[in-house]
C-alpha cells in the first residue's frame, strides 16, 4: 500500500466514525460554524444547486461537463459515491488525488474539532465532506461549483450556500421517515435550495409537488423554468449507445444532440441541466441559444457511472443504482426501449428503509429469474429476508437466494446463459437495488472504474 493510499484511507475511516448519512439531526447550525471558521469558502464562488429524488448526480454531471465546455474552471460534488469517497469532490473532471483529499482534510480538522466540541452534536460525516468540498473549491479557485444535496433540500448542508441556479429533478416517494409522508411535502423540503434572485430550474413535476416548488419560488421572487414550458424534450430516438435528442432550451431549440446514456429519464436530465447552464451563462428568448457545437461536444462525453452502464459482455452486464420505486421504473422503461434482451436475470441488493417491494414489482416485469444478494452496508437487508420478500412477488421457481455479491453476479451470469439457444444473443444480468451494490459490483470487473 503506497504512503498516499494509507494517508487515504486512514482519513476515510475517520470519516466512517462519524454519524453516517443516514443519521440526521435537521439543523444547518454546525456546518454555518464550520464556514464561519473557514472563512466563508462557501461564498467563494456561485453556486449551481441540484436537488430532486431521482436523477441528481447524472443532471449534476451534465452541467459540469457544460460548463466546462464553455471554458470555466468548475468543481463538482456528488453523494454517495460508487467506489471511492474522492468521486464526491470532483475539480476540472476527475476526483480529487488521494493527496490533495488528504490535505484538505487535515486543513479542516482542527475547525471541525472546535465545531464538535461546542454543539451538542458532533459533526457528521456529510457534513464535513460539504465542508471540505467548498473549502478546496474556494482554494482551487474554481469559477463555479456544481453541487447536489444530499437529501432533502431545507436543512441538507450543501444549502449553506446560496444557489445562483437552483434546479429540482423530480421528485417522489423516498427517505419519508425524514423527509415527509407524501410527494408535496417532500417538494416543500427540497423547495429550500430555491433562494432570493436565483434562478430555479424545475423538471417534470407531479403536480402537487410543483405547486410546492413554484410557491417556494414566487415567496422569495426567484425566476421560474418549468420543463415542458420553458425547456424540455422535444425528439429523441434511440441510437447506437445511446440516444440522439433534439431539446428546447431557455434560448431555442437544439438539434441533433448525442447522449451517450440511455433512457428518457436521461433526456429530461440532458434538458434540465442545459436549462440551468442557459440559466447561469444568461441566455434567453432574448439572447437566442448558447453556442450549439460546444453544448453537443458536452453531451457527447457525459458520463454516469452506475446508471444502466455496461460493465461486461456476452453476456451484457450492466449495473444501475436506483433505489426507489421511480427509479427503477425509469430503469426498467429504458431497459425496454435500449436493449434488446430475451432473457434477463436480475441481481438485487437492498438496504432498510426502502420501498423495496415497490423496485421488486417493477424488475418483475422484465426479469426472468432473480438472484437476492446483500451489499457491506450497515443497512443491508439480509440476503434470506430480501429474498422472502422477493419470493411473494416473483414465486419461489424464480428467485434465489446468495449472500456474497460475486458468488450471486456468476450465478445470474450462468442463468443467463442457461436459456434456450435462441436466447443466448439476447442474454443479460442487471445489478441494481442499492449504490452500494452497483458500486460494489463495478469493483469486481476490471472496466468497471470511472
Amino acid at each position: 500500500m503506497s504512503s498516499s493510499t494509507g494517508e487515504l484511507a486512514r482519513v476515510e475511516q475517520a470519516l466512517l466514525a462519524r454519524w453516517p448519512e443516514s443519521r440526521l439531526e435537521p439543523s444547518l447550525t454546525r456546518i454555518n460554524a464550520l464556514v464561519d471558521l473557514l472563512g466563508s469558502p462557501h461564498r467563494a464562488m456561485p453556486v449551481v444547486q441540484v436537488a430532486g429524488t431521482n436523477g441528481k448526480t447524472s443532471t449534476a454531471r451534465m452541467i459540469d461537463e457544460l460548463l466546462r465546455g464553455f471554458g470555466l474552471r468548475v468543481g463538482r460534488f456528488t453523494s454517495p459515491h460508487l467506489e471511492s469517497v474522492r468521486e464526491r469532490i470532483v475539480l476540472d473532471g476527475e476526483p480529487v488525488s488521494p493527496e490533495r483529499f488528504v490535505e484538505v482534510y487535515e486543513d479542516i480538522a482542527p475547525y471541525v474539532q472546535m465545531v464538535d466540541a461546542a454543539g451538542e452534536h458532533p459533526m457528521s460525516f456529510f457534513e464535513v465532506t460539504v465542508g471540505m468540498a467548498y473549502a478546496l473549491f474556494a482554494d482551487a479557485p474554481v469559477d463555479v461549483a456544481v453541487i447536489e444535496v444530499g437529501m432533502g433540500g431545507t436543512w441538507d448542508a450543501t444549502n449553506v450556500a446560496d444557489a445562483r441556479v437552483a434546479v429540482v429533478t423530480p421528485v417522489a416517494l423516498d427517505h419519508s421517515e425524514y423527509l415527509g409522508p407524501d410527494v408535496p411535502t417532500i417538494a416543500g423540503e427540497k423547495a429550500g435550495i430555491i433562494k432570493a434572485d436565483a434562478v430555479a430550474v424545475l423538471a417534470h413535476q407531479e403536480p402537487g409537488a410543483l405547486d410546492a416548488l413554484v410557491r417556494r419560488a414566487v415567496e422569495v421572487e426567484a425566476v421560474v423554468a418549468r420543463e415542458g414550458t420553458e425547456f424540455g424534450v422535444l425528439e429523441r430516438r434511440v441510437a447506437v449507445g445511446g440516444q440522439q435528442v433534439r431539446l428546447q432550451g431557455l434560448g431555442g431549440e437544439y438539434d441533433e444532440v448525442f447522449l451517450p446514456l440511455f433512457g428518457a429519464h436521461q433526456a429530461q436530465n440532458a434538458a434540465t441541466a442545459l436549462a440551468a447552464v442557459e440559466a447561469f451563462l444568461g441566455a434567453g428568448a432574448a439572447t437566442g441559444p448558447i453556442e450549439q457545437e460546444t453544448v453537443r461536444a458536452a453531451f457527447a462525453s457525459v458520463r454516469s457511472p452506475g446508471r444502466l452502464e455496461r460493465i461486461r459482455t456476452s453476456p451484457t452486464v450492466l449495473v444501475d443504482a436506483a433505489h426507489n420505486p421511480a427509479g427503477m421504473a425509469a430503469t426498467v422503461a429504458a431497459l425496454r426501449e435500449s436493449f434488446d434482451f430475451t432473457r434477463l436475470v436480475g441481481v438485487v441488493g437492498a438496504v432498510h428503509g426502502k420501498d423495496v417491494a415497490g423496485m421488486l414489482a417493477a424488475l418483475e416485469e422484465v426479469c426472468a429469474e432473480l438472484v437476492v444478494t446483500q451489499n457491506t452496508s450497515p443497512r443491508a437487508i439480509p440476503a434470506d429476508e430480501l429474498g422472502a420478500l422477493a419470493v411473494e412477488i416473483f414465486g419461489a421457481d424464480r428467485v434465489s437466494v446468495s449472500p456474497r455479491l460475486v458468488d450471486a453476479v456468476t450465478e445470474a451470469i450462468e442463468l443467463a446463459e442457461a436459456g434456450p439457444d435462441d436466447a443466448l444473443g439476447g442474454a443479460g444480468v442487471l445489478v441494481t437495488g442499492s449504490v452500494v451494490t452497483a458500486g460494489e459490483a463495478r469493483t469486481l470487473f476490471s472496466g468497471g472504474r470511472s
